[in-house]
């Protein structure tokens, strides 16, 4: 028996992604809405109680509004949306981190930056590599189309917009769920930024290892780090130290996450640098990743690796 699917919003950067990931599989039926009737409420609910798993590629407001339309107990929900990743009786989305998609009826997606974020600082403060007291800070870039239509739009309007910083109120929406899912007591120091590349990101947390009363070694967050990844297919703890990591103006998709340790020679510093596509493990990858472990596929079905 196939699972029937919908995906509320499919007409956005995510949904579109999801779709392509979708449509050549013969294990599930996509539920699809006529262009004149994606956004009438009648036919969205009717699509949405009549799907084994629904997915939500909407903004957060509309996200509520659509789960607040089922009105059955069967219908299950992948938000990629911000709205439920730190609320009570939803899942997070990251299994990799121990959290039981499989068993979940409501599932919210990780957000890209937390994504990168979370793979490298949860198992260390679980492992009390990091202390959870520690005040981290995040750097990170992304790809445009991590803005959605408009900022996709603006860069194409705008050519000589090479670089965006962004989030300087402090108060990004990301913050929460990084803090939460981390286990940390404050607030990490957010700092986001896009470049002129559609697609991929790089996350760097930069840690004083001198300074931490932990004192951890290099060696201790690798081996952290591959504790809890190694059983993973999608990430990827390397232990080497590059040069340079790149990203391409024009990368092909995949649904991969890279992490790094670099360390100085006297192990006083440390950069965690993550690297993973922003609509791959960032969003439509990690979507379809949790589709398949809720409804029994292969886990990897789909993607691209």
């Amino acid at each position: 028996m196939t699972a029937s699917i919908f995906i509320d919003g499919a007409a956005g950067t995510t949904g579109l992604e999801i779709r392509e990931r979708l449509e050549p599989r013969t294990d599930l039926t996509l539920v699809t809405l006529p262009e004149d009737r994606r956004k009438d409420a009648d036919a969205r609910r009717e699509a949405i109680n009549a799907a084994d798993v629904v997915i939500l590629c909407l903004p957060d407001d509309a996200a509520r509004e659509a789960v607040a339309l089922i009105d059955n107990p069967d219908t299950r929900v992948i938000d990629a949306s911000s709205a439920f990743r730190v609320a009570d009786g939803w899942t997070y989305g990251f299994p990799e981190l121990g959290f039981d998609v499989a068993a979940a009826d409501r599932v919210s997606n990780p957000g890209c930056y937390p994504t990168g974020f979370l793979a490298l600082v949860a198992p260390l403060v679980r492992a009390g590599v990091l202390p959870a007291d520690w005040p981290l800070t995040v750097n990170a870039v992304s790809g445009y189309s991590g803005g959605g239509k408009a900022l996709i739009n603006r860069f194409a309007d705008e050519p000589d917009l090479a670089f965006r910083g962004y989030g300087y109120s402090l108060e990004h929406k990301h913050v929460p769920e990084m803090q939460r899912h981390a286990g940390l007591v404050h607030p990490p120091l957010f700092a986001p930024s896009v470049a002129r590349a559609f697609r991929g990101m790089i996350v760097e947390v930069p840690v004083p290892l001198a300074a931490l009363p932990t004192a951890p070694s290099r060696s201790a967050m690798l081996d952290a780090l591959h504790a809890t990844f190694d059983a993973a297919p999608l990430i990827t703890v390397h232990d080497d130290q590059p040069d340079e990591l790149l990203m391409q103006v024009d990368a092909a998709p995949n649904d991969r996450l890279d992490l790094w340790v670099f360390a100085d020679p006297a192990g006083r510093q440390a950069r965690l640098v993550a690297m993973l596509d922003n609509l791959g493990k960032g969003a439509s990858g990690a979507a379809v990743q949790n589709l398949n472990l809720m409804i029994g596929a292969d886990p990897l079905a789909g993607l691209v690796y």
